[in-house]
């Protein structure tokens, strides 16, 4: 009877190599898979933020991290700008915190929808129903 077990282990571990073999090998994919799907696409985007911070020029149209529109300026050193912010009101910011600059259409977009929105009095009264 010990000789059946026996024969019956030895088949089912030369069944269970396959198996082992592919487990092996999804491990492996695993580190390859995380490279391609994860950190090359974030070296990409940080290279092209990057190339975009370096490229900025006084007069153009940017939009920082926060949110914020506005137009460059002057440069205060290497790593700072005036950002204009509306007339007359210059904010100082750093280089990084620039998001992107402002496509020519977006700015107009954003014009010409100011302009059709109605304004908004903040001290005129609400009427009660």
């Amino acid at each position: 009877m010990s000789t059946q077990l026996s024969h019956a282990l030895l088949a089912a571990e030369g069944g269970g190599g396959g198996a082992a073999f592919l487990q092996l090998g999804i491990l492996l994919l695993i580190p390859f898979a995380m490279y391609f799907f994860m950190i090359r696409p974030q070296r990409r985007r940080v290279r092209e933020q990057q190339e975009l911070q370096s490229s900025i020029q006084v007069h153009d149209e940017v939009v920082t991290t926060s949110g914020i529109y506005g137009t460059i300026t002057g440069e205060d050193g290497d790593a700072r700008f005036w950002l204009e912010i509306d007339d007359d009101v210059q904010i100082r910011i750093a280089r990084a915190a620039i998001q992107g600059k402002v496509a020519v259409d977006e700015a107009k977009d954003s014009d010409e929808s100011a302009a059709d929105t109605p304004a908004v009095d903040p001290t005129s009264d609400v009427a009660d129903d």
